[in-house]
């Protein structure tokens, strides 16, 4: 699609949009120096904290959102992927961009693109990701923001984020994913993370391998930036971690990561209590995390478990369900690439009694047979059955389940594309921008 071409509606838009992405993903934060440039430089505007992690960040912003909100603070949240609604990426006080302002914004920078692809070549057109981002920090300066969540799209030190500055970083977690992009070790990932160190700019480490931690309190030596450490404040044991809404022990390591952001805020940022985010920290919105919810009078659970660490974090959650149920449950995943569907599917195999294997609608998606393939032989010889599906056959309508009995827990999860087209089927229709995404 051309600059010339007209965008005449919101279905134009989404096409040029997601036109940009099919162009592939280009590592590097040159063109988004230049685009931000060109637009006055919105992301300098508002204060912000800048949040990578191999798994976690999503959560802990959306933490520090709900903190933020408690504070009284208008709070600017940037996130990626999204769920249900392109939208959902850029939200002012949880209400998200609504489709009306992502025309404007794609209009008022698709010349400016061309601009810059017509002066540096065609590699310097911004991307997809590159679009989304300037249209977040153009957002949070026009609405006012008071304070912005950004979280890293992927590793850190080369992404479209980094040109932040911020008043605290985060790394989450460090583990092994998009290794084919990050490196194939956890030194090579946590370098790319530790890129958004700024100097003199303190940063909050999560809880991460040693290894990962020698990388990163090195790159923060070399910036002067103060390490806060999770591990170091609360110990070992997840019992005296800060308590949070959502579910997990995983989680209580996040909340853990938000307080002590807020701890780096507090002297500057007085509203910044310790009642403040202890409140805050149980009223956080964050779907698809160990999400329940009550379809037809049965339990079914969204959970976002992509990755090899994250399916570490599924174990635990499944072993605590049966215990909880005093049953296996019903499994639906579907996941994209090898490396990270293997640790899925071994844990799954150990806590199911079904499992129903979906190809998301992404290119990436692993196919039936490449999921079937890594299921453990001993998950059908002791009677597990393996049954190929799709999300509309498993979810009919918005009010149904369709597989297993009236006792039986469903827990879908895998890719966060697959949750995505879950919950679009499940989620009631809402119009343009109305409100962020409730539980259904």
């Amino acid at each position: 699609m051309s600059a010339e071409t007209p965008l005449a509606d919101y279905a134009a838009v989404q096409d040029y949009l997601f036109s940009l992405k099919a162009q592939g993903l280009e590592f590097g934060i040159d063109r988004m120096r230049l685009l931000a440039a060109v637009i006055g430089h919105p992301e300098s505007a508002v204060p912000c904290v800048h949040v990578a992690g191999t798994n976690g960040k999503g959560s802990v912003a959306a933490m520090l959102d709900a903190i933020f909100a408690d504070a009284g603070l208008r709070r600017g949240l940037y996130t990626s992927p999204h769920l249900v609604r392109l939208g959902e990426r850029v939200q002012v006080d949880r209400q998200i961009l609504s489709e009306r302002e992502i025309m404007d914004y794609t209009r008022e920078l698709r010349p400016v693109a061309a601009r810059l692809a017509e002066q540096g070549g065609s590699g310097d057109h911004p991307s997809f990701f590159e679009f989304m981002t300037a249209m977040a920090f153009l957002q949070f300066a026009g609405k006012g923001c008071d304070v912005n969540v950004i979280e890293v799209g992927l590793g850190g030190r080369l992404d479209a984020t980094n040109i932040v500055t911020p008043a605290v970083s985060v790394i989450t977690s460090i583990g092994l994913d998009h290794c084919e992009m990050l490196g194939n070790s956890i030194e090579l990932i946590a370098a790319e993370k530790a890129g958004i160190i700024k100097p003199g700019v303190p940063v909050v480490m999560g809880r991460v391998p040693a290894a990962a931690e020698t990388v990163i309190r090195e790159r923060a030596r070399v910036c002067q930036s103060r390490v806060l450490s999770v591990a170091e404040e609360f110990g070992d044991d997840v019992a005296v971690y800060p308590q949070t809404n959502l579910e997990g022990d995983y989680q209580r390591w996040n909340a853990a990561t938000a307080t002590l952001v807020c701890r780096a805020l507090a002297p500057n940022w007085k509203s910044l209590s310790a009642a403040v985010v202890a409140r805050g920290l149980m009223q956080v919105d964050w779907p698809g995390r160990w999400q329940r919810v009550q379809l037809g009078g049965r339990l079914v659970v969204l959970d976002a478990s992509h990755n090899p660490e994250g399916a570490q974090v599924l174990e635990t959650s499944l072993s605590r369900l049966v215990a909880e149920t005093g049953r296996a449950p019903i499994v639906v995943t579907g996941v994209l690439g090898a490396a990270r569907a293997r640790p899925l599917l071994e844990t799954i195999s150990r806590h199911s009694q079904e499992i129903h294997l979906v190809v998301p609608q992404q290119a990436r998606a692993s196919s039936f047979q490449e999921l079937e393939a890594l299921v453990p032989k001993e998950f059908a010889a002791g009677g597990g059955r393996i049954v190929r599906s799709t999300v509309e056959t498993i979810f009919p309508d918005r009010d149904t389940c369709a597989v297993g009995g009236p006792d039986d827990v469903v827990v879908v999860t895998g890719s966060i594309y697959l949750l995505g087209e879950v919950m679009a089927r499940l989620a009631p229709q809402r119009g343009p921008g109305e409100g962020r995404l409730q539980d259904f």
